[in-house]
């Protein structure tokens, strides 16, 4: 296999870098800059600004500087509307209907990997780059692009980058995905860097201070029914706030005195009732997934082991996959699995090598 990064013949191609003003979009510049890459930095504009409003991010600020640093240009893209009806609005309608969405594989997958690489092109660029931490090896005796874990795995991201197909793949490049944060904070300290220290959102982008109901309340402008908590059984135990309060699995912040732990075990967005159940409820072997994008391979032709994983912090699982549509997979786990979530994706691995993946659209 070759590292696409690494492939001296692409070396003096030209290259869009994502820079989102944080250290490793800054060190992804770097780093192909000082392999002979032709780089121009771009920051995308995802949020509305009032018409008279002449600030600037902080973000974009840091990416400018260290695009002088660089010696590179750089330039913003106004991407707020597709932002907001591919990525907000999905996520909100996910919440609105008892799912649990994820708005960085929207993200990745409609503007990291969609509208910039389809701007790249405009811009005289062969590839976009980005400051995850993953790896992208070419497979010469399956002639496919393979998707792999970074070398640090605790920064791993290949859970968030599923849905990159063949064509994207060929022109992506991933320049972390052999370091650690350390060495990449390092870096960019010996390169004088702005933003070397700089803190890293362990939050949604949009919703800085964790707060979803908030946001969702005032992005809509609504206020959503109150409604009934019922057992399994269907007997009603109290009222809850609203059903985008709540997510599979939850427990806290019910309001309710009970005689024993109960558990967010469904949402039923058309009765609008949350239903409570004990915590043996929330284990299930199996799952079904759909919109799946196969990596490794063209398709699954029979049953595979792999190793799953069905949340970004879940540790992978024994598994068996099952292809049963052009876009639809049937997941059986070799034990039991703690809130398998519709809206989720389930993504599945060789080894360091991803498979593919998909939406968790039901479980049993």
């Amino acid at each position: 296999m070759v590292d696409n990064v690494l492939c001296n013949k692409d070396s003096e191609k030209n290259v869009l870098v994502a820079m989102s003003g944080g250290v490793d979009s800054s060190v992804a510049a770097l780093i192909l800059s000082e392999k002979g890459f032709k780089c121009l930095g771009v920051t995308m504009n995802l949020y509305r600004k009032d018409a008279d409003c002449d600030t600037v991010s902080e973000d974009v600020i840091d990416a400018k500087r260290v695009s002088e640093l660089l010696g590179i240009n750089h330039t913003v893209l106004d991407l707020h509307s597709k932002f907001s009806s591919c990525v907000i609005d999905r996520f909100v309608n996910a919440y609105e209907n008892g799912i649990t969405p994820n708005p960085c594989i929207d993200c990745n997958r409609e503007l990291k990997f969609g509208s910039l690489l389809e701007r790249a092109e405009d811009f005289g660029c062969d590839y976009v780059a980005t400051g995850h931490y993953a790896k992208i090896e070419y497979d010469f005796e399956k002639k496919r692009y393979m998707l792999k874990k970074a070398v640090t795995l605790e920064k791993d991201q290949t859970y968030v980058l599923y849905s990159l197909t063949q064509e994207r793949l060929s022109h992506v490049l991933f320049p972390l995905g052999g370091l650690s944060k350390t060495e990449v904070r390092h870096l960019a300290e010996e390169n004088g860097f702005c933003n070397a220290k700089k803190s890293e959102s362990q939050d949604i982008c949009f919703i800085p201070d964790g707060k979803y109901t908030e946001f969702i309340e005032k992005y809509t402008g609504k206020k959503y029914p109150a409604g009934d908590f019922v057992t399994t059984d269907g007997e009603v135990i109290g009222r809850h706030k609203g059903i985008i309060h709540y997510t599979i699995g939850q427990r806290r912040g019910l309001g309710l005195s009970l005689s024993e732990p109960l558990y967010v075990c469904g949402i039923d967005s058309v009765s609008n009732r949350v239903i409570l159940g004990r915590g043996e409820l929330l284990f299930s072997r199996e799952l079904e997934a759909d919109g799946v994008n196969l990596i490794s391979v063209e398709k699954i032709d029979k049953p595979m082991r792999v190793k799953a994983k069905v949340r970004y912090r879940h540790a992978e699982q024994n598994a068996t996959v099952t292809q049963t549509g052009p876009n639809r997979i049937h997941v059986v786990f070799d034990e039991p699995q703690r809130a398998v979530t519709c809206g989720q994706a389930v993504v599945l691995y060789d080894g360091d090598t991803v498979v593919g993946g998909g939406t968790i659209v039901s479980r049993n």
